[in-house]
């Protein structure tokens, strides 16, 4: 192939994109700031001279950096990775449609536009027939009708035989957790509501709400797509992703997205799971979506599935989706996918094509106090080491031959392991074996040992895909 990828991102991805764009045979750019000059993406690149490949800028989230360096190097393609600027329309459009047009590697804006506002997503997804969380797809401005929707809501919790009904009332404009209530009783809907009118008027300057039934007993799990420009669309199976932090920060992921060797389910598990995968594809066929993407679904006790919201751009965990399938008797590079779609290839394969086999789990190694809210641990690795097994991968930024500082900048993620086996439970069992076999040393700044989460991630194995 040809063409020269500006990486526009930082860590463990930009290696990933790295060796992706190896494999495709293409050049690329990577960028870095200060904070980033020990990480393993810089030093495994050329800083200086003729054949620099590493260029310093002041942020990931400066465009201006980023377009610059991307037209000083010649590069034809812009690869964003994931957070800062991949689910950014308004980026994507810009890469695109400026006198020296780069080639966005993710879906075309316009899908961004339209899948990156979750009320239009579900406003489509029920025109669909897709199920959603029961609620309002479209901000509501009226107390009196807010009130009505939201008593509804509960009498119809009470009638399904739900003990402890509630609603959540969301600010319409808000993002990231800001703006959203808890209702438990009619009664306090009225104080709620105007409270959070008044808090979204002037947080957001847009005093509409949404009003949805609380879940609070399910499963989050997600649905891999793979899709191109000639309107192939297919899927990786699913994956679950319910262990997180107190913040939401996802920290165990799995594929398949439910295994009845985990749990006692109420419910058909492969047929939820048909369910979903189904119901992914008929949305990105009804928006005709055009590269990578994850439909994200959280699934309750009793098996109904409700679409949450699409990521349109690749994922943390898409690796487990990929260890788990099988074309021609290989697993699959869904970075390396991703960007020869982006491209301008074709799949080159059909669904029937992709075999599924045994399951795969993701650790996600964090520098971080789980017994004090995952509190942030900052200080310098001495040591890091990984075992080396044919049924496991690292993905880090981390050297393992020097002293790391690790920057305040950003999260103290440390590595991604990936383990996978022939049943759930071998990979259980690996993903102990792995925990056991690593070893990561350090200090902080008053010479206190480093705090990880590994101990969390064993302990946390055991519920696994449960409710």
């Amino acid at each position: 192939m040809e063409g020269k990828v500006l990486i526009a991102n930082r860590g463990e991805i930009a290696i990933r994109i790295m060796k992706a764009c190896k494999d495709l045979d293409l050049d690329y750019i990577v960028v870095y700031t200060d904070a980033d000059k020990d990480s393993e993406h810089v030093r495994s690149n050329i800083t200086s001279g003729p054949d620099q490949n590493a260029w310093r800028i002041t942020s990931y989230t400066e465009p201006n950096d980023l377009f610059a360096v991307a037209d000083h190097t010649g590069c034809t393609a812009i690869h964003p990775g994931y957070g800062f600027f991949s689910e950014d329309y308004r980026f994507a459009r810009r890469a695109t449609v400026r006198d020296r047009s780069l080639i966005f590697i993710g879906p075309n804006w316009e899908v961004i536009r339209d899948l990156g506002d979750k009320i239009n997503t579900k406003r489509v997804a029920n025109q669909l027939g897709i199920p959603t969380i029961p609620g309002t797809d479209a901000p509501i401005y009226n107390e009196m009708e807010a009130e009505e929707i939201a008593a509804q809501l509960l009498q119809t919790q009470i009638e399904d035989g739900i003990q402890n009904p509630s609603i959540l009332i969301k600010a319409a404009a808000g993002g990231g957790g800001m703006g959203i209530e808890e209702v438990t009783e009619i009664e306090q809907f009225r104080r709620i509501y105007r409270q959070l009118q008044s808090y979204a008027k002037r947080q957001f300057g847009d005093g509409g709400v949404l009003i949805e039934q609380c879940l609070t007993d399910y499963n989050h799990l997600e649905v891999q797509l793979l899709c191109s420009t000639h309107g192939e669309r297919l899927h990786f199976s699913s994956r679950n992703c319910t262990i997180q932090s107190t913040g939401r920060q996802k920290r165990v992921e799995a594929a398949p997205g439910f295994h009845k060797s985990c749990f006692d389910y109420d419910f058909d598990e492969k047929k939820v799971l048909d369910q979903i995968v189904q119901y992914s594809l008929k949305l990105a066929n009804h928006v005709k979506y055009d590269n990578v993407g994850t439909w994200e679904w959280i699934v309750s006790r009793s098996g109904q599935p409700y679409l949450l919201e699409v990521n349109t751009r690749i994922q943390v965990e898409n690796d487990i989706s990929a260890r788990i399938s099988y074309i021609d008797g290989k697993q699959p590079n869904l970075i390396r996918e991703q960007i020869r779609l982006a491209l301008g290839e074709k799949i080159g394969y059909k669904q029937k094509q992709v075999k599924f086999q045994g399951a795969a789990i993701e650790l996600r190694i964090v520098a971080e106090d789980t017994r004090r809210g995952f509190a942030p641990w900052i200080g310098t690795i001495q040591e890091f080491t990984f075992p080396d097994h044919e049924w496991s991968t690292v993905y880090t930024h981390v050297p393992t031959d020097r002293p790391y500082p690790i920057p305040s900048d950003f999260d103290p993620n440390l590595a991604l392991a990936l383990v996978w086996g022939e049943s759930m439970d071998d990979a259980k069992q690996k993903a102990i074996q792995f925990i056991d076999e690593t070893v990561i040393r350090g200090e902080d700044s008053s010479g206190q040992a480093i705090i990880t989460n590994l101990e969390y991630l064993k302990n946390n194995l055991g519920r696994l895909l449960a409710f």
